[in-house]
């Protein structure tokens, strides 16, 4: 199932569920690469269940926020969080629906498997083009005893606007002012170094490809592609592997209640083992919307996600919404209300 999934993301076709293309009712949707693995194994059982399937594009972020304000979709999905300045501006408003880790990945041959070890500010100054060869002095002293290559360094970045790219910079920005005044973050930022791929799957293939390239995806993507994955020392000072006990270290830790209009990023999160480039992913449908019946659609299919997708979550890694976060955001949900005033999802 999963080849079938990235071999899709890699030609275009983006289609969820063969099946659901014939099907009477479709849900259509468009966003983030990030989460495409995990929505793509919801949709084939929910169609399986209920005969409804899923049209989403996996164009990215941007992408996603755009169409879902142009109302082009019934949702959009980001995980770039939108503020609620933002989501008031444009009738939107917002919810998490499953978390990961962003990962960085390397190809470095001379350097097997996963024994590279990094931290935030050397892996800033990579992607300022600071720190140039695999063997330099600041990398060669978070690995004692690694013999490394000389070889040249090629950072691989997202050249498509997308949230796999806010959560890198957002963290990257929190761990090095220089990189926070010259480089910034955001869905799209102005690289001084390296070469672009589109989407997760795009610089899973380009790592995978490049003798000395390392790049940031996704951890489905990274697996898929049996990429070696650097090993980052997080906030309380240890070195920690991405892994589902890691990802779920930092999750522990978001406050959903407390965050207005939902807004939160899990970067750089505090605790001994919690991975340092955690986020979730994010839900965007209009407040008021011109076709009830399909809004009510796509809220059957997430309330459907949240009951029964997290074990297919935890098999591709990703981290399902604990129950209690699930029943607030269903609880969110009777602010969304057809032409007539009357709310479109009713329990």
């Amino acid at each position: 199932m999963l080849k079938h999934v990235f071999a899709a993301l890699i030609s275009g076709s983006m289609v969820l569920g063969a099946a659901g293309v014939q099907a009477q009712d479709t849900i259509t949707g468009a966003g983030a690469t990030f989460p495409y693995p995990v929505y793509s194994q919801w949709a084939d059982a929910y169609q399986d269940e209920s005969g409804i399937g899923l049209n989403y594009q996996a164009i990215g972020s941007g992408g996603g926020i755009q169409q879902i304000v142009a109302k082009t979709v019934t949702f959009g999905a980001s995980d770039a969080p939108m503020t609620k300045e933002e989501l008031d501006k444009n009738g939107l408003m917002q919810w998490p629906m499953v978390m990961g880790g962003v990962v960085a990945a390397f190809h470095v041959e001379g350097i097997e498997g996963d024994s590279l070890n990094l931290d935030g500010p050397t892996l800033a100054d990579i992607y300022q083009g600071k720190i140039t060869n695999w063997d330099d002095e600041a990398i060669a002293k978070l690995n004692p005893g690694l013999d490394l290559p000389d070889t040249q360094i090629t950072p691989v970045y997202r050249a498509d606007g997308s949230g796999t790219n806010f959560l890198f910079t957002h963290y990257l920005a929190q761990v090095s002012e220089d990189f926070a005044n010259t480089v910034g973050e955001g869905k799209s930022v102005a690289w001084p170094a390296g070469v672009g791929a589109k989407a997760n799957a795009g610089v899973a293939s380009q790592v995978s490809n490049t003798n000395g390239a390392i790049g940031y995806v996704e951890y489905a993507y990274a697996e898929q592609n049996d990429l070696s994955l650097v090993h980052l020392k997080n906030q309380a000072g240890n070195v920690v592997a991405p892994n589902m006990e890691a990802f779920m270290a930092a999750a522990a830790n978001a406050d959903w209640k407390k965050a207005p209009g939902m807004y939160l990023v899990l970067t750089n999160q505090p605790g001994d083992e919690s991975w340092p480039i955690t986020g979730a992913s994010f839900i965007l449908m209009h407040k008021e919307v011109q076709d009830a019946d399909a809004a009510r659609q796509a809220l059957e299919f997430f309330d459907w996600a949240y009951s029964n997708g997290g074990d297919m979550a935890k098999e591709l890694d990703y981290v399902p919404m604990p129950e209690n976060v699930a029943e607030m955001v269903r609880d969110s949900w009777s602010e969304i209300k057809g032409s007539d005033g009357s709310a479109v999802w009713n329990p």
